[in-house]
């Protein structure tokens, strides 16, 4: 077997990357969350939440110490110089971490891994991966599920969404795309036809 490759799963918010990530993950496939390394490195202890505090001042704190995700999110949302910071800040950590946890795993039969990344096209994680699938819903959907699951305002999913690749912009960019809108054995159909394609193509 050759190397491992990297395949880089995205979507935008809202569009079920990490359903479509688990039904990989009952095939066999490892697959790292970067929305989970971002949650990591911002945990009680970890210098990157000393540097944020510094920065943002303690309200950006609960009480317990750990970060007011709802608090940040509406900060750097407003402000984007804000955003700017946090993630000239962040990204390099996220990508490091990244990198640590898709490295070969332990008798790993399969000849790739997953990185699942809201935002792989939008940052130099792109970098990292060897093709792209992305997950396709239509906007309207992606409004729909984004404000049913957070509780957030239509405005707030707006401004996620506009912070984001357009939907034609990002299906331009994929090497596959799973439509996600669909029943879910469709959708699993797709994924074990797209895992089948990949392993036949890096085998």
């Amino acid at each position: 077997m050759g190397k491992l490759r990297i395949i880089g799963l995205t979507g935008g918010i809202g569009s079920g990357k990490s359903t479509i990530a688990r039904l990989f993950g009952d095939l066999g496939v490892h697959w790292v969350d970067a929305d989970d390394v971002a949650r990591e490195v911002v945990e009680p202890g970890q210098p990157a939440l000393g540097q944020i505090a510094g920065h943002f001042g303690p309200e950006v704190l609960q009480a317990d110490g750990s970060l007011d995700r709802a608090w940040l999110r509406q900060r750097v949302f407003a402000r984007p110089a804000e955003r700017e910071w946090l993630e000239a800040l962040l990204h390099p950590i996220i990508r490091e971490e990244l990198i640590r946890q898709l490295e070969n795993p332990t008798d790993y039969p399969l000849p790739y891994v997953l990185l699942v990344s809201p935002l792989l096209l939008e940052t130099n994680q792109k970098m990292l991966v060897d093709e792209v699938i992305v997950v396709d819903v239509p906007e309207a959907v992606q409004l729909e599920r984004t404000m049913a699951r957070d509780n957030n305002s239509r405005e707030q999913v707006e401004r996620i969404m506009a912070a984001q690749l357009g939907r034609e912009e990002r299906r331009a960019r994929a090497n596959a795309i799973i439509d996600n809108s669909r029943p879910l054995h469709n959708v699993e159909l797709q994924v074990c036809e797209l895992h089948n394609r990949l392993l036949a193509q890096f085998s």
